[in-house]
């Protein structure tokens, strides 16, 4: 079959010749019709991504759309190593496959399923969101960020402020449920009064953070408090992501002067089960309503040419 082939952690997959996954006991095998190239995919085919083994080669792909020998169509994922999707046949276990419903196309699946799971599994799984909160999304001009605002405003959410750099996406948000926006080019002292109007002044409860580094040192100076005659209100810091920098300066004093609670959401904060649960709902939820999301759709065999280019025009989709 052909594949994509991760060879080096150097350099962009090659569309190249692989032999066939053969299904084990309790998988099947998967034709695949569409696959996403979300962060996590560039981060694993980097070695970057903590859920990396360091071990070549392999296909890369953690999802996608695909159909089942008996034609039905489905929504996968979790697949054999070294058996990724970005592949025209791929193998999975049988309860990892869910129905697609016949509202959805295929690329929009493949596109939307990573990103929203992000913030609907962080929202759902790690700390029980309750509508008439309020949210805080940094970082929320990608894909996964357009998907968390609506996911939010879908869950209840009171008010949702959105966080970015791109002027034009974030006024795009606004559209898409967003209440206020702030944004990331801010200078620093601007951008922690601009939080902190937020946070205290409309009484924010929860904070998605898709970038760490800077920005999320400023939500965090935003927090802190002076003086000894307070007592902080509770806020929930759900950690997705880290394109704006690995690590954080994080002073003691943020922490016991303020209610803040943080925790992460990925894989290894929620198990599998509980994540395709996740997934299955969001599926759920979107054949109900569709969510908005920008695709571009792109033959499998460009996929060397591809592998870099930017997010600008929306998810990038392989089809094989």
């Amino acid at each position: 079959m052909h594949a994509a082939l991760v060879e080096s952690f150097d350099a962009p997959p090659r569309y190249t010749e692989f032999a066939d996954p053969v299904p084990a006991e309790d998988e099947v095998l998967v034709a695949v019709t569409a696959v996403g190239l979300h962060p996590i995919v560039r981060a694993l085919a980097a070695g970057r991504h903590y859920g990396s083994t360091g071990v070549l080669p392999f296909i890369p792909g953690v999802d996608g759309v695909g159909r089942l020998d008996d034609g039905s169509r489905v929504f996968f994922g979790a697949a054999r190593t070294p058996f990724g999707t970005f592949a025209e046949r791929c193998v999975t276990a049988r309860n990892r496959c869910m129905a697609v419903p016949g509202n959805l196309d295929d690329v929009t699946v493949a596109a939307m399923m990573n990103p929203g799971m992000s913030s609907f599994a962080a929202l759902t799984q790690r700390i029980e969101f309750s509508a008439g909160q309020s949210v805080l999304i940094v970082g929320a001009t990608g894909s996964a960020g357009h998907l968390a605002v609506q996911i939010a405003r879908r869950l209840g959410a009171a008010r949702i402020v959105a966080a970015g750099r791109n002027p034009q996406a974030l006024e795009e948000l606004r559209s898409l449920g967003a209440d206020a926006i702030i944004s990331l080019n801010l200078p620093t002292d601007a951008l922690v009064s601009a939080f902190r109007d937020e946070i205290a002044g409309h009484r924010i409860d929860v904070i998605l953070d898709y970038v760490w580094g800077p920005p999320a040192e400023c939500v965090l100076a935003a927090i802190a408090q002076k003086g000894l005659d307070h007592t902080g209100a509770r806020i929930r810091y759900v950690q997705i992501g880290s394109i704006a920098g690995p690590t954080i300066s994080l002073p003691a004093a943020t922490l016991r002067s303020s209610g803040l609670e943080m925790v992460g959401s990925g894989f290894g904060s929620v198990s599998l089960d509980k994540l395709f649960q996740s997934l299955a709902t969001f599926l759920q939820e979107a054949a109900k309503a569709p969510f908005r999301i920008s695709t571009v759709a792109a033959p499998l065999r460009d996929v060397e040419t591809l592998w870099s280019a930017p997010e600008s025009a929306g998810r990038l989709v392989f089809q094989p």
